[in-house]
């Protein structure tokens, strides 16, 4: 069943919201800040704000200074907080190793994730930053903001944090980095109450899916990733918020092969767009490419000249299945070879187009490298309609689901138990049958184990007639 909310959205209105004032948000001057030292030693960070670059030491230090100049009584946590952390970082680089320790597990009420807890070993040195608890607030499909948005809670954040966050995680959160374990359940009742928006997924449960821009900007979109995005995401609360699985389980989804998400390479479950019908071709367009009358790559590496456009060396030949060929002057694709490559869509986006019938491949087991090293997701599903309420992607996530609880070690992500118990029996639990796309390498083990449906008769035998045909 389709997820609907309640109650319309809340628009949030930074007016009503805000807690500083413009004077105390642009409290000191770029010569202050040139001249502005933090109350360590921070050789080697400062290193790091050498060169052309972008530093977030920079970054850190402007926040130490505008905290500097806040009164006390405008802040929720100590001046010096962010000095303290830039100092045990410095500590750290100096020791080779980190200062964070796990001190105990810290939450807010009613939910097993959303809070990563930060405890510095050397509190002695670094009081401000004894407790530094990072929080995980859930982005929106896309991550797209409004301003009023994004003000309010740099707001709440300066107030009751340590005004340093990430935009965005490796999953996608909006990471809030550093506060105590006293002010977590008043962030967490203004993040939900005045600002509509929740905590991500931290620990062994469901993290946030997240998705590409899709169809809200972009033209290649085969799937609308946003509201498959939030369908899931509300759909599967209880598994976002309460840890049940053996380990952290991802889900991307990308609108296109161009993957523009990376789920094939980082998320348990990838859900990509694709096509199961012809490419669209407008042969028009084509010749206005060959002609130089349209720029290849939409104008991308328009930078140089690189002489004219020649489809057979830049397109044609650099087909990965060779199912493209100019005949009699117009372009032609052997569909049934295409790989969903997206090269050629990508140089003449105005002449070629994804097919029509759409909807997803869906993909199971990336990995970064823990155990056996970082791999990609296989291919299982090669399409699979995606229309609302997508109860087919539930069910087979579902599946996947009561099988990795009921096999997977403790800190076994679904890729490992893959590996661990074979591609075969992963493709048994789905009802799915093998394809020759699957097979890495031939097989080695020289064994067939059969199973008793596929053996003629099954395993039981009547001795009497088999003595019949094998004498004594």
């Amino acid at each position: 069943m389709e997820f609907k909310p309640k109650r319309p959205q809340k628009e949030i209105k930074y007016e009503e919201l805000r807690i500083y004032t413009d004077e105390e948000l642009h409290n000191y001057s770029e010569e202050e800040l040139k001249d502005f030292k933090i109350k360590h030693s921070i050789p080697m960070l400062e290193e790091l704000e050498k060169g052309p670059w972008p530093s977030f030491v920079t970054d850190a230090k402007r926040e130490a200074l505008r905290r500097k100049k806040l009164p006390k009584d405008r802040l929720m946590l100590d001046q010096d907080v962010v000095d303290d952390l830039l100092g045990q970082l410095e500590l750290s680089f100096e020791d080779g190793e980190t200062h964070w320790k796990h001190g105990g597990i810290v939450g807010v009420f009613g939910y097993g994730g959303g809070v990563i807890g930060r405890y510095s070993d050397v509190p002695e040195k670094y009081p401000s930053v004894a407790h530094f608890h990072t929080i995980r607030v859930n982005q929106p499909a896309s991550k797209f903001y409004k301003t009023d948005f994004l003000r309010a809670l740099c707001d709440l954040w300066e107030f009751r944090g340590s005004g340093l966050f990430n935009m965005h995680g490796s999953t996608g959160d909006i990471i809030l980095l550093g506060t105590t374990t006293e002010q977590l359940e008043p962030i967490f009742y203004d993040l939900t109450h005045e600002l509509d928006q929740d905590l991500g997924g931290s620990g062994s449960n469901l993290r946030t899916p997240s998705c590409c821009i899709g169809k809200a900007r972009c033209e290649f979109a085969c799937i609308d990733t946003q509201n498959l995005c939030y369908e899931l995401t509300t759909h599967y609360q209880d598994e976002l918020h309460r840890p049940a699985f053996p380990y952290k389980f991802k889900i991307k989804i990308d609108g296109c092969p161009n993957g523009c998400v990376a789920s094939i390479a980082r998320s348990d479950m990838s859900l990509i767009g694709t096509w199961r019908d012809e490419i669209r071709i407008d042969q028009e367009a084509v010749q206005a490419y060959i002609r130089g009358e349209i720029q290849p790559n939409g104008g991308a590496h328009s930078g140089r000249d690189w002489g004219p456009f020649d489809i057979q060396k830049e397109v044609i030949d650099l087909c990965p299945t060779g199912c493209m060929a100019m005949e009699d002057g117009k372009l032609v694709i052997n569909n049934e070879e295409c790989n969903r490559c997206m090269h050629c869509i990508n140089v003449m986006p105005r002449a070629l187009r994804p097919g029509v019938d759409t909807g997803v491949s869906v993909l199971f087991g990336a990995k970064a490298p823990i155990l056996e090293g970082a791999q990609l997701s296989v291919l299982t599903i090669p399409f699979m309609k995606a229309e609302p309420p997508y109860d087919n992607i539930k069910e087979l996530l579902e599946k996947v689901w009561d099988w990795w609880i009921e096999e997977g070690k403790n800190r076994e992500r679904l890729g490992e138990l893959i590996q661990r118990k074979g591609l075969p029996k992963f493709l048994e639990v789905l009802g799915v049958p093998a394809a020759p796309q699957m097979v890495k390498m031939p097989r080695t083990n020289p064994y067939i184990f059969w199973k008793e449906e596929d053996v003629p008769g099954g395993w039981k035998r009547d001795i009497k007639e088999y003595r019949q045909r094998h004498k004594r």
